[in-house]
C-alpha cells in the first residue's frame, strides 16, 4: 500500500487546460503585460526593458516557444480551443473557424471534434479572451487550419483551404485598417498566412498566376505601413513564384526595383536566407557568378542547421555549380561531406565536378546525360548547360602543364571535340579555334602554329609576381571580418534568455501559488 501511495503522490497533476489553449492563455498575458509596461511597477529593471519591446517582437518570440504546440495540433483541438476561447458575440474568426472547418468532409475529424468539445465543456467552462489578444489569436489558429487542411488535401478538397486562406487575409487586413497602438502585433501573423495562401495554391497554376497582383498590392501596402514582417515575406513569394515560372527577367526586375528590409529591423532570419537565395539564383542566370557565389554563400552559411535540411541541400547544389562555373573545383570535404544525409543527394553534383575536373567534354556530356531527369528536377540544368567551357578550359590548363608542344588532333581528342566519323582536318580545326579562343581569354599562354598543326606552351608565369594572390586574400579576409562581425551581433542576445523572461510574464501571482502548492506538498510529506 505504501508504494502505490507514494507512486500517487509522485504523479504530476493532470493539465487544467489543453497545450493549445495554454499557449493561447499565455500570449494574452504577454501582450497585457506589453500594453501594461509604462504603468505597472511590479517586474524588475530587466523584464521592464523586454516589455519595451513591440507587440511584434513578442508575438515573434511566443511563435518561437509554440511551434511544436502548432505541430501536434488538429482541426478537432483548433474546433475546441475556438470555442473555449474566442467570443461569439465579438470574435468574427470564431464564425470563419467553426463554418469553415464544420464543411470539410471528414467524418473522423468531426466525430472526434464533438467527443472531445462535449467531454471538455463539461469539464471547464469558456474563459473568453480580452481585447488585447483576440485578433491575434483568431490569426494564429487561422493560420494552424490552413495549415492542416494544405496538409490534407488528399482527403479534402483544396478550395477550401484556399477558401479559409483568402478569407483570413481579408479579415486581419481589415483589422489593420482601424489603426491601434497594438496593431504591430498582427504583423508575423499576416506574414504567415500570406505563406500559407501561396502553399495552397502552388498546387494549381492558374491560382498562382491570379494571386500575383494580389500579393503585389499587398507588398506595396507592407511597405507603407513599415510592416517588415510582410514585406520580407511577400517579395520571396513573389521571387520564388516567378523564378518557379522561369520568368527570369520578371524576377530581376523586382528584385532590382524593390528593397529587402535591413538586419537591424528586425527580419526574420528564415526570410533572409530565402531572400538570399532567390537573389543568388537570380544572379547566377545573369551570368554574375561572383556575386552569386558571394549572396548564396552567406545564405549557406545563415541557413538552420537543426531543421531546413531540403531548404540547405538546395542551396548547396547551386552553389557548387556556381564554383564551377567560376573556374574553381568544390572542396570535397566541405561541399560533398558536410552532412551524412546529404552526401547520397549530392552523388551526381560529385560525378558532375569530377567529369569537370577530368576536362574531357565526352565524359562531361554522358554525366549530363545521365542525371539530365535529376538536374532538370533541381532547376540547374540551366547553369550546367553552361559548363561547356569550363571543361574545355580545365582541359587546356592541363594539357600546357603537362606538354611544352602538342598537335592540334591530339587536343581535340584529349577534349573530347572530335565525334565519331569526321575528318582528322575537321577535328583539328575546331581545336585550333577553342584553343585561340583560350589565348585571347587568358585561359592558357601558348602559340599556334597553323601550317605544322602543333600548340606551343609558353613558359608558366610566376602567381607571385601578379595581383592574384592578393585579391584571394581581399576575398578571404572580407568574408572573415563578415563572419566575425555577425558573430559578435550573435552574442549580444543569448538563445536561452527569452525563456526568463517569458516565465517573469505570467506574473507574480501565479508564481506565489506555485510557492503555495510546494509548501503543502512538503507539510503534507512531513506529516
Amino acid at each position: 500500500m505504501s508504494t502505490t501511495t507514494e507512486t500517487k503522490k509522485t504523479d504530476p497533476p493532470p493539465p487544467s487546460h489543453p497545450p493549445l489553449v495554454t499557449a493561447i492563455y499565455r500570449l494574452e498575458g504577454l501582450l497585457k503585460q506589453s500594453s501594461s509596461s509604462s504603468t505597472t511597477s511590479t517586474t524588475t529593471s530587466e523584464d521592464a526593458d523586454y516589455w519595451k519591446h513591440p507587440p511584434s517582437k513578442v508575438v515573434k518570440r511566443w511563435l518561437g516557444t509554440t511551434s511544436g504546440t502548432a505541430q501536434k495540433a488538429t482541426l478537432a483541438t483548433i474546433v475546441e480551443a475556438t470555442k473555449l476561447v474566442l467570443d461569439p458575440t465579438s470574435s468574427k474568426g470564431r464564425e470563419l473557424l467553426l463554418s469553415s472547418l464544420k464543411d470539410d468532409d471528414d467524418d473522423a475529424m468531426m466525430e472526434t471534434t464533438t467527443t472531445t468539445t462535449t467531454t471538455t465543456t463539461d469539464e471547464t467552462q469558456p474563459t473568453y479572451l480580452s481585447s488585447e489578444a483576440s485578433r491575434e489569436v483568431e490569426a494564429w489558429l487561422l493560420s494552424c487550419a490552413i495549415r492542416l487542411l494544405w496538409k490534407q488535401q488528399d482527403k479534402s478538397p483544396s478550395d477550401v483551404a484556399f477558401r479559409l486562406a483568402q478569407q483570413s487575409v481579408a479579415l486581419v487586413e481589415g483589422y489593420l485598417s482601424v489603426p491601434t497602438s497594438s496593431a504591430g502585433g498582427l504583423f508575423p501573423l499576416l506574414a504567415r498566412l500570406y505563406r500559407y495562401q501561396s502553399l495552397v495554391a502552388s498546387s494549381s497554376t492558374e491560382l498562382t498566376v491570379s494571386l500575383r497582383p494580389t500579393l503585389v498590392l499587398a507588398h506595396g501596402t507592407a511597405t507603407q505601413r513599415r510592416d517588415v514582417d510582410t514585406q520580407a515575406t511577400l517579395l520571396n513569394l513573389l521571387l520564388h513564384d516567378l523564378l518557379n515560372a522561369s520568368q527570369v527577367e520578371q524576377a530581376h526586375k523586382l528584385w532590382s526595383n524593390s528593397t529587402f528590409p535591413a538586419d537591424n529591423k528586425g527580419v526574420p532570419n528564415n526570410q533572409l536566407c530565402r531572400y538570399l537565395y532567390s537573389s543568388g539564383r537570380i544572379q547566377a542566370l545573369r551570368l554574375e557568378y561572383s556575386e552569386a557565389f558571394s549572396s548564396l554563400s552567406t545564405c549557406f552559411r545563415k541557413a538552420p542547421t537543426n531543421t531546413g535540411l531540403g531548404f540547405r541541400l538546395s542551396c548547396q547544389r547551386l552553389l557548387i555549380v556556381v564554383q564551377l562555373l567560376l573556374g574553381e573545383i568544390p572542396n570535397r570535404q566541405q561541399a560533398f561531406s558536410s552532412l551524412k544525409e546529404m552526401t547520397k543527394e549530392l552523388e551526381p553534383y560529385l560525378a558532375l565536378t569530377q567529369a569537370v575536373r577530368r576536362g574531357d567534354l565526352s565524359v562531361f556530356a554522358s554525366v549530363v546525360a545521365t542525371h539530365a531527369e535529376r538536374f532538370q528536377s533541381d532547376n540547374t540544368y540551366t547553369l550546367i548547360s553552361r559548363l561547356e567551357h569550363v571543361v574545355v578550359k580545365a582541359g587546356l590548363r592541363q594539357l600546357q602543364m603537362a606538354y611544352s608542344r602538342i598537335g592540334l588532333d591530339d587536343v581535340s581528342q584529349r577534349l573530347g571535340l572530335s565525334t565519331t566519323g569526321s575528318a582528322s582536318s575537321s577535328s583539328a580545326a575546331s581545336a585550333e579555334f577553342v584553343v585561340s579562343k583560350a589565348i585571347r581569354d587568358g585561359v592558357v599562354e601558348a602559340t599556334i602554329h597553323h601550317e605544322e598543326g602543333y600548340v606551343e606552351s609558353h613558359d608558366l608565369t610566376n602567381i607571385y609576381s601578379t595581383s592574384d594572390p592578393q585579391k584571394a586574400f581581399h576575398r578571404r579576409i572580407a568574408y572573415c571580418l563578415t563572419t566575425h562581425n555577425d558573430a559578435v551581433r550573435g552574442m549580444r542576445y543569448p538563445p536561452d534568455a527569452y525563456k526568463k523572461q517569458l516565465e517573469a510574464s505570467r506574473g507574480e501571482d501565479s508564481v506565489a501559488a506555485q510557492k503555495k502548492k510546494k509548501k503543502g506538498k512538503k507539510g503534507d510529506d512531513d506529516d
